[in-house]
């Protein structure tokens, strides 16, 4: 079994001011996943659906006040929704593939504590893959424990790092906007030069792979969910999802231009 990532600013405008769908990328991007025809699920990112929100109404930080309290449960409500109608948009594209694409909403059986996965049910996700469906998951704002956030919000990462464990992936592929991981930003900085394979004892300059916009932790974040499931000998791929034709090869078990985490 694969889990592939799709991330946010691959399917949508994600420095867009309102949610916006990049339709050409998704139609692309879809057709390319439908070159496995074995066990799957995909996890995508919220982009411009998620992270508008989760910024705006600050989910995740402490609460001080009733005030605040009503104003985040407010913008859960908005991002949740927001990111459902994503969710709806790829399951329908790739429905149109032929892939069995089925949505799951993770704020319905995942809850965090300090942000992190303390709660998740992942039966009804087996029950699915048993039955032949491709399970699609997805960015959310759900429940924390702790009383002084109450919410956070759940990034993609976070998921395929669970369900890989869980589920015993084979592989996981994390398709983003880069190629990989830089030496330095590579959208910034010309001169960045891509590394082939990283390793518990890689010495990477995160600050500057990071985008600080990103409310679910950026390149960086993504780093630290892959390096542990490198610990448990699972590993992973980040490539880039805009270059045409590297999701297929990626899928397809040949050789693309990438980052390989072990």
């Amino acid at each position: 079994m694969i889990i592939i990532k799709l991330g946010g600013s691959a399917l949508t405008v994600k420095d867009a001011s309102t949610p916006t769908l990049d339709e050409e990328n998704l139609d692309r991007i879809a057709s390319e996943v439908s070159y496995y025809n074995d066990d799957m699920i995909i996890v995508h990112g919220a982009g411009s659906y998620g992270h508008i929100y989760a910024e705006e109404y600050k989910i995740g930080d402490v609460i001080t006040n009733a005030d605040e309290h009503l104003r985040r449960i407010e913008g859960v409500c908005k991002t949740q929704t927001s990111v459902q109608q994503l969710n709806h948009d790829v399951c329908q594209k790739l429905q149109q593939k032929g892939i069995p694409a089925i949505a799951i909403k993770p704020s319905t059986f995942i809850v965090t504590n300090q942000k992190r996965i303390a709660v998740c049910d992942t039966t009804i996700i087996k029950q699915y893959l048993e039955n032949g469906f491709v399970p699609v998951l997805y960015g959310d704002a759900v429940l924390d424990m702790d009383e002084d956030i109450k919410f956070a919000i759940i990034s993609g990462d976070q998921i395929i790092t669970y369900l890989a464990y869980d589920l015993k992936a084979d592989r996981v592929i994390l398709a983003s906007d880069v190629d990989g991981i830089y030496t330095d930003n590579p959208k910034t900085n010309p001169e960045a030069k891509l590394i082939d394979e990283v390793t518990q004892d890689t010495q990477l300059n995160t600050t500057s792979n990071e985008n600080m916009a990103d409310v679910t932790g950026g390149m960086n974040g993504k780093i630290q969910e892959l390096l542990k499931l490198a610990e448990s000998n699972i590993h992973s791929q980040i490539i880039n999802a805009q270059t045409p034709g590297n999701i297929q090869k990626a899928v397809s078990g040949q050789n693309v231009k990438g980052t390989i985490i072990k």
